[in-house]
């Protein structure tokens, strides 16, 4: 009998061989062991020693976490009919299976004697700090996910956790189809003014399908040098109206979200009152860092507050700008991205199309390798595993002779792929109770960008550079850390509202001179970045920063709101109403749904959460302005000193202590707002 790839648990996953008809046997296997593992857990057999739960726990769950871990990504990187319909068949199964292992009252009174035990013991004889740490969020997640509960409660919650898994995945799905589905063939005098490189990838799009012309997507590649530089107004309301109907009640009934949005929101209030709260948002702030619905509002409020002038005055500009010297006389939504293109191009003599022939991908690679390897006391070399698709590429990290962690990376959008940019991780590093060999980490990096047409390799915007840069900061925190004890190593245990800040951090390095005069080198020339384009990119870098802030508050706002407010599942459109009012100086069109599409809040792990993406930058930017400060003092931003403290105090403690203590033990202090403001222009 032929062995299936899923339950080879050695080394990487074999995605190559990994095949829709492997899932379910693979599964049977795994969900039996898991099983085993916990009844026997749970006897009396068993003492409440750390090493001895997770001997037997961690061991099995860990292996099944990472098999249906590969399923799942590749249901997200590589969807194809028959893989849908096995994750999908499966999905069921793995909640409920994780589900009645967090709320296992058996399992959660041995977890409660061990941490009682501890105590009673001499300081040495006690957990570790991050084992404790590692407990007391196991303890925390135990009453969190229903351990407490009791008959006809326990019951509905475990329903709830399924119907919320099936929910969201169709969310997801709804979101990929209508965006693959759509698809609009213009001639070449529609595009006027489009870059020649997309032009020549939409028209291969189209001789691909045999017709003439060009195939225009709503997948980022195409949508939006489409928006920004198309001077066919028609076009581009023709195309934005189909982006920013997605998934809605404007298309097809089998792909509208409307439903499911509700049902969703109505399960995670349902959810709240089984377990005692008053709202979702309040169980769903319970392990961040935040302490309450009402301080994030008020954080968010106020950072409305100070962006607001800057916004209104971005507002103005723009439509001032579109009057005088476009003629166009009523602004609309599918004229901003074109007006401020227009406007940044005649502001500051340049324009994103003229930054990107510069940005090619094989120096943009090589120079962010180079300053990871500055920084952070690594190599990063070529390596080799199975993988899902061509254009995957393998890595690994050393220091010294000393295997650090390894990744892979996708960087090209496709059919069958979702839209978006994330890091997920394909194993945690772990000093593993079965062999006491230290696993090492081993991360996804996943980009949507353009392909390279013909023998040109990939041209990057400097949106992408900064996206590229964004998720390996989120790669850095998961492969560089120290912590050996699953659950709180790399980005495991991390809050969430703190996850952002090694992320949004590395985006930083993205704006300095001497970085990116390695990560450039022009597409014909190979000449870097000239020093009077990089003085005018530096000077319009916080270009519309007002608008882009008050939109990013206008997410987090919506989404605080909807998990707040009990009820909110009935009135979605009116929430996203209220906030647009209450905070938006720019008001989309009534037909926009972009709430439809919004998969970090219901199709992912930003439930109550999107504020995080503020909330880190603010811990991001003043850890930056630690670099900012010592190149005051001595040379360039590069630091190897200070990124020395910095990989130590946050990127190597992974989850095993609040973020705050991390943070704290690098900067000396608690976190100020100054940093993000001076960062933003709006100080």
């Amino acid at each position: 009998m032929s062995t299936n790839p899923l339950l080879e648990s050695t080394g990487l996953p074999l995605f190559d061989q990994i095949r829709p008809e492997h899932v379910t046997p693979a599964l049977d296997v795994l969900l039996a062991d898991a099983e085993a593992a916990l009844e026997k857990v749970t006897g009396p057999d068993v003492p409440a020693d750390y090493d001895a739960l997770s001997l037997l726990l961690d061991v099995s769950t860990e292996r099944l976490g990472r098999a249906w871990g590969a399923v799942g990504h590749l249901n997200s990187v590589a969807d194809t009919p028959e893989l849908r319909a096995a994750f999908n068949e499966n999905l069921p199964r793995i909640t409920e299976f994780y589900t009645r292992l967090g709320a296992d009252e058996r399992l959660y009174a041995k977890y409660k004697a061990l941490n009682a035990a501890q105590s009673g013991l001499p300081p040495e004889q006690r957990l570790s700090a991050p084992r404790q740490r590692a407990l007391d969020n196991a303890l925390r997640g135990f009453v969190l996910g229903g351990a407490e509960l009791q008959g006809e409660a326990k019951t509905r919650f475990a329903a709830i956790q399924e119907e919320q898994a099936a929910k969201s995945q169709a969310f997801s799905e709804h979101v990929m189809d209508a965006t693959d589905a759509y698809a609009h063939y213009a001639g070449t005098d529609e595009l006027a003014g489009v870059p020649q490189d997309v032009q020549d990838a939409t028209r291969a799009a189209a001789e691909a399908e045999g017709k003439q012309g060009h195939k225009l997507t709503l997948h980022m590649p195409c949508y939006l040098p489409v928006m920004q530089y198309a001077a066919n107004r028609a076009l581009r309301e023709t195309l934005y109206r189909a982006y920013s109907t997605r998934a809605s009640e404007f298309g097809p009934a089998e792909r509208d979200n409307s439903a499911l949005m509700r049902d969703i929101l109505t399960l995670r209030q349902e959810e709240a009152a089984l377990l005692g709260y008053a709202t979702f948002a309040d169980v769903s702030l319970v392990p961040k860092m935040a302490d309450n619905p009402q301080q994030v509002m008020g954080f968010l409020r106020d950072l409305a507050q100070r962006a607001r002038p800057f916004a209104e005055k971005d507002m103005a500009e723009l439509r001032e700008f579109a009057r005088t010297e476009l003629g166009l006389a009523d602004l609309q939504a599918w004229d901003v991205a074109y007006v401020s293109e227009k406007l940044k191009e005649a502001r500051y003599a340049f324009s994103d199309q003229e930054v990107k022939q510069y940005f090619t991908e094989p120096t943009v690679l090589k120079g962010l390798f180079s300053l990871i390897e500055r920084l952070f006391d690594v190599r990063i070399e070529a390596d080799t595993a199975p993988v899902w698709h061509e254009s995957v590429r393998f890595f690994r990290m050393v220091r010294g002779s000393d295997l650090v962690g390894q990744f892979y990376l996708d960087p090209y959008a496709r059919p069958g792929k979702r839209p978006g940019a994330w890091m997920d991780d394909v194993r945690g590093r772990w000093t593993r109770p079965d062999n006491q060999a230290t696993q090492t980490p081993v991360a996804h990096l996943v980009c949507n960008f353009a392909k390279g047409v013909g023998d040109k390799p990939a041209l990057l915007t400097h949106d992408d550079v900064i996206t590229l840069f964004h998720e390996f900061g989120h790669g850095l925190h998961h492969m560089l850390t120290r912590v050996n004890d699953i659950g709180v190593s790399g980005i495991s245990g991390v809050e969430w509202d703190a996850v952002e800040l090694p992320s949004q951090f590395m985006e930083n390095f993205c704006w300095e001179w001497d970085v990116l005069q390695e990560l450039t080198a022009h597409v014909d020339t190979g000449a870097p970045l000239p020093r009077p384009l990089y003085d005018k990119m530096t000077a319009a870098k916080n270009f519309q920063s007002g608008l882009m802030t008050l939109r990013q508050i206008e997410f987090a706002l919506f989404d605080m709101r909807l998990h707040a407010e009990p009820g909110s599942a009935e009135r979605v459109q009116q929430v996203v109403d209220e906030v647009r009012q209450e905070v938006a100086v720019n008001i989309p069109p009534a037909f926009n749904r972009f709430q439809h599409t919004f998969s970090h809040i219901f199709a992912g792990g930003y439930a109550a959460g999107y504020y995080s993406y503020k909330w880190a930058e603010v811990l991001s930017a003043d850890a930056y302005a630690a670099f900012e400060e010592a190149a005051a003092a001595a040379g360039g931003v590069v630091n190897a000193e200070v990124g020395r403290r910095y990989r130590e105090a946050i990127l190597e403690a992974g989850g095993s202590r609040p973020a705050m203590d991390s943070f704290k033990a690098f900067r000396g202090r608690e976190p100020q707002i100054d940093a993000l403001l001076r960062h933003q222009g709006m100080a």
